[in-house]
């Protein structure tokens, strides 16, 4: 079966209240480099929570990291053109609400922040807490994991195997890794170890992609049993695992062979975050496997 799927956000990365805002559009555009300033994550999101509005748009694919991070931190989403987004890319995404802020934008774009009326204030207020309160309840890192687990109707699972043909940085992969390390702690268990995700003083987070900004240093290292790695086939033949999730179908599928011939076809999930692809999810789907992709 085939569903649409997106990026996600920590629940502890989310603001708990609306920030003061002290300007109207943020200075960050996406693709001008020029703007690209901040190099560390606090100074990159304090942005955002000052803005009322911050631009953001589709670049390699329609969905995008930067929609999360702006959500996350009180601030809305101005996206021009997301109306001829594809009805199943960012299908998760509240394009209603954003379409709404895309509006209320172009009504005050020529203002100083100063400028704005009391009405106009309680507008963008209101939206912002529409949108934190539809981003705490359907865009975390927990709720993605726990929506692919309800459209592959293994809600009741305890042990889930997390394989990765590399560990290179792939916001899908990693933040859905991160999703079902929240609901299951170590029983979900990553291999190779995504060690970028875990915290450490080790890994220099600012020479990752997007200088690890939202997806690395987040979860405790004894969410991963070091054990279980010098175990790997045994454990797969055994079926220690209730299921199995490719993190990135494209990025390489370590034990396919095997799996296949110790796992039932619907017992193995495939992710797909690429932005720009020819992807053969129809092939996979014809194998009977669940398959979840980020651009359709």
């Amino acid at each position: 079966m085939l569903n649409p799927i997106t990026f996600s956000i920590s629940f502890d990365k989310i603001v708990k209240n609306i920030p003061q805002k002290t300007k109207l559009l943020s200075n960050l555009i996406p693709g001008k480099l020029e703007t690209y300033i901040y190099k560390n994550e606090h100074d990159y999101y304090e942005e955002y929570r000052k803005s009322y509005f911050a631009t953001t748009t589709k670049k390699g694919g329609w969905d995008c990291m930067r929609h999360y991070e702006i959500l996350a931190n009180g601030c809305i989403p101005y996206f021009p053109n997301i109306e001829s987004c594809p009805v199943n890319t960012m299908a998760l995404l509240p394009k209603n609400l954003i379409l709404e802020g895309n509006n209320l934008y172009n009504s005050v774009k020529h203002k100083n922040i100063s400028d704005l009326t009391e009405k106009e204030i309680n507008e963008c207020n209101i939206l912002i807490a529409k949108l934190l309160d539809f981003t705490r309840c359907n865009l975390t890192t927990n709720t993605l994991a726990t929506y692919i687990l309800e459209k592959t109707n293994y809600n009741n699972v305890s042990k889930i195997l997390y394989l990765s043909g590399n560990t290179d940085p792939d916001y899908l992969r990693c933040v859905t890794l991160q999703g079902f390390k929240e609901l299951l702690g170590s029983n979900c268990h990553d291999y190779p170890k995504i060690q970028h995700i875990y915290k450490s003083n080790d890994i220099n987070y600012g020479a990752l992609y997007g200088k690890g900004i939202s997806y690395t240093n987040i979860l405790d290292q004894s969410l991963h049993d070091n054990n279980l790695d010098n175990n790997i086939i045994r454990d797969i033949k055994n079926k220690y695992y209730d299921i199995v999730i490719y993190g990135s179908y494209h990025r390489g599928m370590p034990y396919y062979d095997l799996i296949t011939q110790i796992y039932k076809k619907n017992e193995i999930i495939l992710l797909c975050g690429e932005d720009c692809h020819k992807c053969n999810y129809k092939n996979w789907l014809n194998k009977g496997h669940y398959v979840f992709v980020r651009e359709l």
